[in-house]
């Protein structure tokens, strides 16, 4: 993960647009010296954050920075604009020559921190269509964390992950209740048994659980883990990206 710094408009900006894209291509830098194998870039610094419709200086920076970035890393690249700005996402990505999105809402309603989210799955895979922009994958989140999902609370884990699999979501994501908190093993387990899609976990993963996790999950975003002092908000340390990278080489090859 490179959270980029905060964007002009928002509480906490302070950088302006040429610092805020030295900083990312400087996390972005490290991270593929460290050996990771894809890169994703999101606006986490942007809080308190708006409800799908962000505005277009928000659009017009993480473009700026996505494309600054496809210009200095060679991995693949993925984006996600919050709070489910999800068509934003797919925007950026296709003008920036990103290889994926990480969507929210795609599938279920729910309460999010910023209020209620409807789900969105047709309005953006038609929008994907109509810009012609296909070969971008969309990893969607389910039942996922900072939110209340009293509201689908008898549809499980793995009815949700199948119904963002006939909705046509490319790969669904399992994360704890918040940032850096941990999954459930059992809820990997479970979706992994119950639907063909790539599955993924979305938070909480460190060098010393992610054996735990080897197992079952095809791939892994992990963000806090790689900054300084495991905290989200800092910039990526070199080191914990080089450790952790080599647990997952031993993984590899012991698999």
């Amino acid at each position: 993960m490179v959270h980029v710094g905060a964007l002009p408009g928002t509480p906490k900006n302070h950088l302006t647009i040429p610092e805020i894209i030295e900083a990312a291509i400087n996390d972005a830098q490290k991270l593929e010296q460290g050996g990771v194998d894809a890169i994703m870039i999101e606006n986490m610094h942007d809080r308190p954050y708006l409800n799908r419709e962000v505005g277009p200086e928000i659009v017009a920076a993480m473009t700026v920075v996505a494309t600054k970035l496809r210009q200095v890393v060679s991995l693949p690249l993925g984006i996600q604009i919050l709070a489910g700005a999800n068509k934003q996402a797919l925007a950026v990505a296709h003008a920036a020559g990103f290889n994926f999105i990480r969507a929210e809402g795609f599938v279920f309603g729910h309460l999010a921190d910023e209020g209620m989210m409807n789900s969105d799955a047709a309005e953006l895979l038609r929008y994907r269509k109509q810009i012609g922009a296909d070969s971008i994958k969309i990893w969607t989140d389910i039942k996922k964390k900072h939110s209340s999902h009293a509201i689908s609370a008898d549809v499980s884990i793995c009815d949700m992950a199948k119904a963002a699999g006939f909705f046509l979501a490319d790969g669904v994501i399992v994360t704890g209740n918040a940032t850096g908190e941990e999954a459930s093993i059992k809820d990997v387990q479970a979706v992994v048994e119950a639907v063909r899609l790539p599955v993924l976990v979305g938070s909480g993963i460190t060098e010393q659980n992610i054996s735990d996790f080897w197992p079952y999950a095809d791939a892994f975003i992990v963000g806090s883990s790689f900054k300084y002092d495991g905290d989200w908000q800092n910039e990526v340390e070199l080191e914990r990206v080089q450790a952790f990278m080599a647990r997952v080489k031993h993984l590899r090859e012991s698999s």
